[in-house]
């Protein structure tokens, strides 16, 4: 963690590793001073605003080196006015943060500086913002989202905005900024139902293992065709997962649930074929006759009949336990009363039970008996049906649960490639091997010391007149190069529309590997006027890895 975070602050001000290290008019504070002062000298009639946002090194107050003051002094060198440019840490209670959006959006405050979690959500200052600066780069896609969000949206008086994200080249922003496209395409996939995948990850923070490290610091071409296979095969291992979930089921769905379906089925039928013939045998073929017991009494008239089921379940004492109350065309009526509906219910029981509710009218409820039995030619249609519909379900899974995983070439051809492109990497090595550690001798290492932040010994003296020295050593650091993006006037610098730059030695050249912990403690020696190059092991031999 130490490492990434070492690196992430070296792409973004190698002050921030070192404040005794010079610093450099190419560095992304002076890159972004540039472009910001640029666009406010064009937008002053219009008081138009402007949003930095840097998660790293925020204003703590304690005197120690950070880019919110860097970014603000430079400002003011190039003629703003100190007033104009507010931090939003310094609005620290709500009264004072509704007093601070009040002047951005009013434009008497044209630059607001602040981190993620501080001017994200919540942060309506958008009236007169023109442009929105991203310095560094957060660990989730949802961060530039509600970055961005703060100038694209309703209320902007600019109908065109710009957006500016300062990368370094060959260092930890190429990751960075590759994770995040990466998490996002992940998430896209499963949001916009483009993809089968069920799920995904995305963690808050993570940190690099060495050998990524290792590979990243090198500048190795192959760091990004190893990222790009990584999300393949995790999606293409997720499919295949799904796919034998979805096996399981099916053999699950063969040897039990289709079975008892077509069992249950096929009984019902039964059932609903011979009450079919019971209410065709008693029924009487003129509709007028009628003939129904309700309890010991036989009627021949239906509106009595109604009436006498009625006084039957005023009379009953029991909830919830049917009670045989007579029978009519060939079956016996049970009436129980529901406590939970708060209703009485019939129960005309043949070879199944056909359930129908008992209102307060007598003719209703007479009406209700006769359509439960004429409604069972339908039903048993219904039945048979979807008897028909699980058989072809059956025959369908036994089909499909012999079907192996579609893709299983493709996902075994990028496997392949995958580990050849780790074995190439390092990317199976751990710890100090995996960072080229142990590419020198024991021997060379034996009585060397690298200082840490604290590079002053007791007795030393540091003086003006390193100072040149120091900028003539530090003359190789990484340069930063903005890449505009303007949401309704797309634009991009340096021709390249990714927003990303990835380092890369050619496979057939044959170059010297410097792992990132060996550069940051080169730094670290440069800044207490020591030989950085005694720092860095010689290798035994240069290696030229193809693949």
């Amino acid at each position: 963690m130490k490492i990434t975070n070492d690196g992430r602050k070296l792409a973004l001000d190698q002050r921030l590793i070192n404040d005794m290290l010079p610093d450099n008019e190419s560095s992304k504070a002076a890159t972004c001073v540039g472009k910001a002062f640029e666009i406010w000298e064009q937008t002053k009639e219009q008081k138009s605003t402007q949003l930095i946002f840097c998660d790293l090194s925020t204003p703590k107050g304690d005197g120690t080196f950070n880019v919110y003051e860097d970014i603000k002094n430079k400002l003011v060198e190039k003629g703003v006015p100190p007033e104009e440019i507010a931090f939003i840490h310094e609005a620290n209670t709500e009264i004072r943060k509704a007093e601070l959006f009040g002047k951005v959006r009013s434009g008497q405050v044209r630059f607001l500086l602040g981190s993620t979690q501080k001017m994200g959500a919540g942060t309506n200052v958008q009236d007169r913002l023109i442009a929105l600066h991203h310095l560094d780069v957060p660990w989730r896609p949802s961060d530039i989202e509600q970055q961005e969000g703060r100038i694209l949206r309703q209320g902007n008086l600019n109908p065109k905005v710009k957006i500016f994200r300062y990368v370094t080249e060959g260092t930890f922003d190429s990751y960075s900024w590759q994770l995040i496209e990466n998490k996002q395409k992940f998430i896209g996939q499963i949001m916009t139902s483009k993809s089968p995948v069920r799920s995904c990850e995305d963690v808050d923070e993570a940190a690099l293992t060495y050998a990524e490290v290792k590979a990243l610091a090198t500048g190795n071409p192959y760091i990004k065709e190893k990222m790009d296979l990584d999300i393949q095969v995790s999606k293409l291992k997720l499919m295949k997962g799904n796919h034998t979930s979805q096996k399981y089921k099916l053999e699950d769905n063969i040897a039990k649930h289709y079975p008892q379906q077509i069992a249950i089925l096929k009984e019902r039928i039964s059932g609903m074929e011979a009450d079919i013939q019971t209410a065709k045998a008693n029924l009487p073929a003129d509709k007028e006759q009628f003939l129904m017991k309700v309890g010991d009494k036989f009627y021949t008239d239906k509106k009595e009949a109604g009436a006498a089921l009625v006084e039957m379940c005023k009379e009953m004492k029991t909830v919830n336990v049917p009670a045989t109350i007579g029978e009519y065309a060939g079956f016996k009526m049970a009436v129980s009363f529901d406590s939970f509906n708060h209703k009485f219910v019939m129960n005309l029981k043949g070879q199944l039970s056909h359930n129908l509710e008992v209102g307060s009218d007598p003719l209703g409820n007479i009406a209700r008996i006769n359509h439960a039995l004429e409604s069972m030619p339908k039903q048993l249609a219904e039945a048979q049906t979807k008897l028909e519909t699980v058989e072809r379900q059956l025959e369908t899974a036994k089909v499909e649960v012999t079907k192996p995983f579609a893709q299983e070439a493709e996902l075994a051809e990028k496997l392949e490639r995958l580990s050849a492109l780790n074995a190439l990497l390092n990317m199976d090595e751990k710890g100090d091997d995996a960072l080229g550690m142990d590419d020198a001798p024991e021997e060379e290492n034996e009585g060397q010391e690298t200082s840490g932040h604290d590079v002053q010994k007791p007795g030393q003296e540091e003086t003006i007149s390193k100072r040149p020295e120091m900028e003539e050593k530090a003359a190789n650091i990484p340069i930063p190069y903005p890449v505009e993006n303007a949401r309704h006037d797309y634009t991009v610098e340096n021709g390249n529309p990714q927003g990303f730059k990835l380092a890369a030695s050619m496979a057939d050249k044959p170059v010297q590997r410097t792992s990132l912990k060996e550069k940051l403690e080169a730094f670290k020696v440069k800044a207490a006027g020591g030989d950085a190059d005694k720092t860095i092991p010689k290798k035994a031999k240069e290696k030229a890895e193809t693949l």
